[in-house]
């Protein structure tokens, strides 16, 4: 492994990111209540985050605006948590990149490597391969 891969945070640095965190929009998030991205969503919702849905083509999700990509969200967004394709991560990083999004959470199977090092070298906090939930539980339910 190259001195120039990615690593994630350490876990008391990822407690103090999710502990500064109050509005996270969710890129990728779906609808439908089968699937991770509205169940891990829905889990941090009920965990006291505003949630707001990045999906095009859906005017709502979990009684919030959604919007079809980053640069729409007319409010603060403290946190970009992607669920999309490791493909399309690079354009999520150029939206938070034009936006001034300053963290950025890539979840399990929506890692690109090049991105997460881009946004790092940009001054971005990135977490990548990780669930937020489960790290949310694990380190902030004390």
């Amino acid at each position: 492994m190259s001195s120039t891969a990615f690593a994630n945070p350490e876990p008391e640095q990822i407690r103090a990111l999710l502990r500064s965190v109050k509005t996270i929009a969710v890129v990728g998030y779906s609808p439908k209540p089968g699937r991770a991205s509205h169940n891990i969503a829905l889990r941090m919702q009920q965990f006291g985050f505003r949630i707001i849905p990045v999906r095009p083509g859906i005017s709502e999700g979990l009684g919030e605006t959604a919007y079809p990509n980053l640069e729409s969200v007319p409010d603060t967004i403290d946190l970009a948590n992607v669920f999309r394709s490791g493909k399309y991560i690079p354009e999520v990083l150029d939206q938070c990149l034009r936006k001034g999004i300053t963290r950025l959470w890539m979840q399990e199977g929506a890692e690109h490597e090049e991105s997460a090092l881009r946004a790092r070298a940009a001054g971005m906090t990135v977490v990548m391969g990780r669930c937020i939930m489960r790290d949310y539980t694990r380190l902030c339910l004390d």
